[in-house]
């Protein structure tokens, strides 16, 4: 399956398909999903992981939000698509931090993750105008 066909799809976009974006959404949706594993992941864990919990549970909830409105073709709101756009990176960024301070595998992966969603949030963001 294909978001970018998807989003093709609709009657607003055509041709006029904004790669950048699609791949923010796909890759925010990914991030979501693995923030809210590596929260569950953490709640296993012995040590007190409390703080890694809540910091991917919040990336996870900005990140979903993030999906939701990157797929959305019908009008515009370009102010509050930027905006979700940059409190993803942030989300995204704190969130890589907070799992690069743990050894735990799966953190290690989050972190990963979560640069590469940041990193394609910014690109789009780039082209949200």
């Amino acid at each position: 399956m294909s978001i970018e066909k998807m989003i093709r799809l609709h009657p607003d976009v055509g041709q006029d398909l904004n790669e950048a974006l699609a791949m923010a959404a796909r890759h925010s949706m990914l991030c979501s999903l693995f923030c809210t594993s590596c929260a569950d992941a953490c709640l296993a864990e012995e040590m007190d992981m409390r703080q890694c919990v809540r910091t991917c549970m919040d990336c996870a909830d900005v990140c979903n939000a993030t999906a939701h409105l990157a797929v959305r073709r019908t009008g515009q709101n370009v102010e509050l698509l930027r905006a979700q756009l940059e409190i993803c990176i942030k989300a995204c960024e704190t969130c890589a931090v907070e799992c690069g301070n743990h050894d735990h595998e799966h953190c290690k992966l989050c972190a990963t993750m979560c640069r590469e969603c940041a990193d394609d949030c910014r690109k789009a963001l780039a082209t949200v105008h």
